[in-house]
């Protein structure tokens, strides 16, 4: 037993401490239940990973906690603000609602014993009974809600698919769909992130670490477990998550085990993406949107920090019409809401909300600007003249830009980037970034999901992972099936479709739209920024990075890469215009000003 079991009414709350929930293989894991003090049986709202249900926001997460506190007062107002934890609601501002939250550790980690495997299809059996356990109980009204951010999401779209009875409503906050396509792999290329965050968030709280572990700040218990295990057995209480991902470099069997079946998601659904989360946060969020099978789904879109809009009234009065609907029954007008809700992002971090009937969005423009190597140009017309343009493999690559626009101009949705290149090695990474730069040529860039200066848009795309998937790719969004190594003959060639991950941004007249092509990573070029939970300062892409020697050796991603552009070989970019006035049923409302 990790800790004692006990009940008391704290802060208007009847709290059950470490409640065990016996799995199917018979084991045990344990939760923390958060319900009214009445007598009564009530919706759940239940999450279930492996941070720690025990360990405090503000002790695990210190600067993002402090950001966001500053900035948001209404987060931590009406609430004593002792129970809060990383990405997953506040009972205080919940459980007043009728709600029974339930925090569930996840097998391995914080309070539950056993080997952890994060993702994997033994942890969603484990959710699934979660569920199936809250569902039943006697203070349930058999109803439950899955919600949170990030691998709180994530998770959701695995479990949803196996269509427990008792989940009625899901709310996937920034939480990615595809594990290789979303986390691990970006366009073929090993991220860093993973072996940075197993290390910093994940091994911190295993299941083992007892007094050598954090402290609850509630219960004044350790968060892991009363028994201190060796260094060696929580190492074999693990799966070395990180030697895992590098080896499945293809999108095999270890990969389609942890992808959900979209098509068995029938569940109502509400996907919230953040337009700055490039590398883990939009992408799942609109995929998972478009491709589950559910009658019943909404979008919502914002930006800043990707754990900020969750805990903000805003976010939360979303999720809990999205949930009284659902789960209470309530006829609150949910039935009425749009499908898909935008926050319209401007320079300056001005968002103005938007409703819109579908993704992509009606009406849109999709327009072609052609790359030209000549003068490293981007222009409306083709260039007849076939050209190019030379740039070393781990450079800054080649920036292609457009003039300065006239007049304000939208640009909404997903992006494609067609090249014409070849290499002088036998393969090649290709970085793309989508910017915008204001009159003065200065970059301007945006509160991303962690780092706080990102650019609009970013995609990638390994040279010998070029093939496409006929049936899935669109030609907004190709889709690269990641089953196969096609090497490249060195000096042909070749032609590439790079997936940039959906966004928005209104460029304002007298600004530039570019798009860039490199060989390594997006670098901001000012200060860097740190939170507390990461490993190394953040340049631009956050934890996002793409630098393992192993996956990209010099003597293969260093080469000199060509770009063609013009004629036969009309490099080009796809790009989303939202035309001012088009006819639609969206509805402006009042900005939100982000500082």
């Amino acid at each position: 037993m990790p800790y004692t079991q006990k009940s008391e009414v704290l802060d208007g709350m009847h709290i059950d401490w470490n409640i065990p929930i016996r799995t199917r293989d018979g084991s045990c894991l344990y939760a923390d239940v958060y319900r009214p003090a009445k007598a009564g049986k009530y919706p759940v709202i239940l999450s279930h990973g492996p941070y720690g249900k025990g360990l405090a926001f503000q002790d695990g997460y210190r600067t993002a906690w402090d950001i966001m506190a500053e900035k948001h007062p209404d987060v931590t107002a009406g609430s004593t603000n002792k129970y809060q934890n990383w990405e997953v609601v506040d009972p205080e501002k919940w459980v007043p609602h009728d709600y029974a939250v339930v925090r569930v550790d996840s097998r391995g980690a914080g309070a539950s014993p056993g080997f952890m495997a994060l993702w994997s299809p033994q942890e969603t059996r484990d959710m699934y009974d979660c569920i199936e356990w809250a569902g039943q109980q006697g203070w349930s009204n058999g109803k439950v809600g899955l919600n949170g951010i990030s691998y709180y999401g994530m998770n959701q779209w695995q479990v949803a698919a196996q269509q427990p009875p008792h989940l009625a409503a899901i709310c996937i906050w920034e939480g990615a769909s595809d594990f290789y396509r979303d986390l691990s792999h970006h366009g073929g290329i090993l991220c860093d992130f993973i072996k940075n965050w197993y290390d910093m968030q994940v091994k911190s709280v295993q299941h083992g670490l007892g007094k050598n572990g954090p402290i609850s700040r509630v219960t004044g218990e350790p968060v892991c477990g009363t028994e201190v295990l060796s260094e060696a057995q929580l190492l074999k209480n693990r799966e070395n998550l990180s030697a895992e991902v590098a080896k499945h470099a293809l999108d095999d069997a270890y990969w389609k085990a942890r992808t959900p079946d979209f098509s068995k998601i029938t569940v109502p659904l509400l996907s919230a993406a953040n337009w700055g989360g490039q590398g883990l946060h939009p992408r799942g969020n609109f995929e998972g949107y478009l491709r589950s099978a559910s009658a019943h789904k909404w979008l919502e879109v914002h930006g800043i920090e990707h754990w900020t809009e969750f805990y903000t009234d805003y976010g939360r009065k979303i999720q809990l019409k999205f949930f009284d609907h659902f789960l209470h029954g309530k006829n609150n007008g949910w039935d009425r809401q749009p499908k898909v809700q935008l926050q319209i992002r401007h320079p300056g971090e001005k968002f103005v909300q938007r409703n819109e009937t579908q993704w992509p969005l009606a009406g849109t423009q999709w327009t072609s600007l052609y790359l030209n190597a000549d003068d490293l140009t981007l222009q409306a017309r083709k260039p007849e003249r076939l050209a190019k343009r030379q740039y070393r493999g781990y450079s800054d690559g080649l920036t292609f830009m457009l003039p300065p626009s006239e007049q304000d101009t939208e640009i909404t949705g997903p992006i494609a980037l067609k090249l014409f290149a070849a290499s002088s090695t036998r393969d090649a990474d290709f970085f793309a970034v989508f910017r915008i730069f204001s009159p003065d040529m200065k970059e301007v860039v945006f509160i991303g999901a962690l780092d706080p200066h990102t650019p609009v848009g970013q995609g990638w795309l390994r040279a010998s992972h070029r093939k496409l998937d006929p049936k899935l790719s669109l030609p907004y969004r190709p889709y690269h099936p990641h089953d196969e190594v096609q090497p490249l003959t060195p000096g042909k060639v070749y032609e590439f479709d790079i997936e940039i991950v959906p966004t928005c941004i209104v460029i304002p007249a007298g600004h530039r739209l570019a798009v860039t092509v490199r060989g390594k990573d997006y670098e901001y070029p000012g200060p860097a920024a740190h939170l507390s939970n990461m490993k190394y300062p953040m340049t631009g892409c956050g934890p996002f990075t793409h630098t393992d020697p192993k996956d990209r050796p010099p003597k293969v991603f260093d080469g000199n890469i060509t770009i063609y552009t013009g004629g036969s070989r009309a490099s080009r970019l796809l790009v989303p215009v939202i035309p001012a006035k088009r006819k639609s049923t969206s509805a402006s409302t009042s900005g939100r000003k982000k500082n």
